[in-house]
């Protein structure tokens, strides 16, 4: 649900308003009460509820299980393998 900014031509009051894509605009202003409340023009903001969306999307921090932010592990041969150093012969 987009987040729309309001700001009043009367009391010059900027106000931000949680509203549905469909919904009709505001036109009373919540501090002086007047109708002279204006839609601003500017980047709609959401707000993601519900389920289908990543895990890690609202965790901040280290909480993040992101493949970018781990950091690698050094690798450990396993066991009856052999690595260069150890399958050259002595001379």
């Amino acid at each position: 649900m987009p987040i729309y900014e309001y700001q009043c031509q009367s009391c010059g009051h900027e106000h931000e308003a949680l509203q549905k894509l469909g919904a009709d605009p505001l036109l009373i202003c919540p501090a002086c009460t007047k109708p002279e409340l204006m839609k601003k023009i500017s980047a709609a903001g959401f707000r993601l509820k519900g389920t289908g969306w990543y895990e890690t999307d609202f965790k901040s921090g280290n909480k993040k299980n992101v493949a970018g932010d781990v950091s690698p592990t050094p690798s450990t041969p396993k066991a009856g393998s052999s690595t260069p150093a150890s399958s050259k012969k002595e001379q």
